[in-house]
């Protein structure tokens, strides 16, 4: 037991992760190791659909009452989509325990894709495609992923395309869900007061049904290519651009040195070099921020900014500057040390939230099969030394191998 969490599986196989805690909300969902990764090339964006579309009615219930079971007591039932997993979780008042782990079983086996609701729902998303594409800093984004990881699964957009979107049919959407809908590619994960006992019996009673088949899962791993840059035009006041290239994956020893290293540079802190350097500094941008995105085999680094275009030129080498101080000069014994406190407290603060312990429980469980406590992790960024930073940021850091995106504006 870590972190008063208690690990157990299913008599079909399901990995369980339950932390009891005596509060007034509850939370939990089921994650799928399956995403937009998964998809072959005409399923893009069949892992997103099938999130919309398995609550439009089961066996039992209309989608009416899948959306109203939940909201008539207070609670909340949701789910997203990622290149790598789907989830769905609610949260509730713990009295609905069953209550809420009968409805989301009755949605992962029991969804019957209405024909009719797969034509509605085709409209909803393609509706959600044009919201990007009418926000250029979200674009941009899934536009650069597909420029690193071009001719591979990892740059498809989640949301997919028009086209493919308007080709499914419940045919498609049955075959995905054979395929990855398993329990070797599932964890279910509770935060809440109820006993471990007790939710475990509530589990096997609404899970029994569940598919214990062995995954189907084969992932092709990413080659890196070399870095290019694209300028497109677009009708926008701003300039947005954003560039970086292929990093670790989830199991690579360095993964937390530059997650580290990203936080320093560009995290969500006001103090970062590129907020304290480029927007307080210059005052060339309003939005600029550096991201590590991590998957199983490989990640994403990238720095995004926006700027009216007569300064463009000078944040990117501003930015550069930058980077090039952070690949030559190590980091002082000072900086190191409260860079790694300001980390811990912001990991420290993420698990204030129960329902981000519970997806977090449920992520690392699919993943790497085991919950690190958060001593563990604390002592994993107490290990990193100032030339293991500067290491990682020769690797990451040299923009000779970024690939770079510019959407011009006017």
């Amino acid at each position: 037991m870590i972190d008063n969490n208690t690990i157990f599986t299913l008599s079909n196989g399901l990995r369980v992760i339950h932390k009891q805690v005596n509060r007034p909300i509850a939370h939990c969902g089921i994650m799928i190791n399956a995403g937009t990764r998964d998809e072959q090339e005409h399923e893009q964006g069949i892992a997103h659909f099938i999130e919309h579309a398995i609550f439009k009615g089961t066996k039992k219930r209309k989608a009416y009452h899948i959306l109203n079971r939940l909201d008539s007591v207070g609670g909340e039932i949701d789910a997203y989509t990622t290149k790598e997993t789907t989830c769905i979780y609610g949260s509730f008042l713990p009295e609905y325990y069953e209550r809420t782990i009968d409805l989301i079983s009755d949605i992962i086996l029991n969804s019957q894709f209405p024909e009719k609701e797969i034509e509605k729902e085709k409209e909803v998303v393609l509706d959600e495609i044009n919201v990007y594409l009418d926000s250029p800093s979200d674009q941009i984004y899934d536009d650069f992923e597909a420029q690193v990881f071009k001719n591979h699964a990892l740059g498809n957009p989640i949301l997919g395309t028009a086209e493919s979107v308007k080709s499914f049919n419940k045919e498609a959407i049955m075959g995905f869900i054979r395929r990855n809908y398993t329990t070797s590619n599932m964890v279910f994960s509770s935060v809440g007061n109820i006993s471990p006992n007790r939710f475990k019996n509530k589990l096997e009673k609404y899970f029994s049904g569940l598919d214990s088949a062995a995954s189907n899962l084969n992932r092709v791993p990413f080659i890196p290519n070399g870095g290019i840059k694209v300028k497109l035009k677009k009708d926008t006041f701003q300039t947005h651009c954003i560039f970086g290239k292929a990093a670790y994956g989830a199991n690579n020893p360095n993964r937390v040195g530059l997650i580290l290293l990203n936080n320093i540079l560009g995290g969500p802190a006001m103090n970062s070099i590129l907020n304290l350097k480029i927007r307080e500094k210059y005052g060339f941008t309003y939005n600029i921020e550096s991201n590590y995105s991590i998957y199983t085999d490989c990640g994403l680094f990238s720095i995004y900014l926006a700027s009216d275009p007569k300064f463009m030129e000078k944040c990117v080498n501003a930015v550069l500057k930058e980077l090039k101080l952070l690949r030559n000069k190590k980091l002082s014994p000072a900086k190191l040390h409260s860079s790694k406190q300001q980390l811990k407290g912001q990991l420290a603060i993420s698990r204030e939230s129960n329902s981000n312990i519970m997806l977090s429980n449920a992520k690392n469980l699919l993943c790497y099969n085991r919950i690190d406590s958060l001593e563990t992790i604390h002592r994993k960024i107490d290990a990193i030394s100032a030339d293991e930073i500067l290491n990682i940021a020769a690797e990451n850091l040299d923009p000779s191998f970024f690939d770079y995106l510019y959407f011009e504006g006017k």
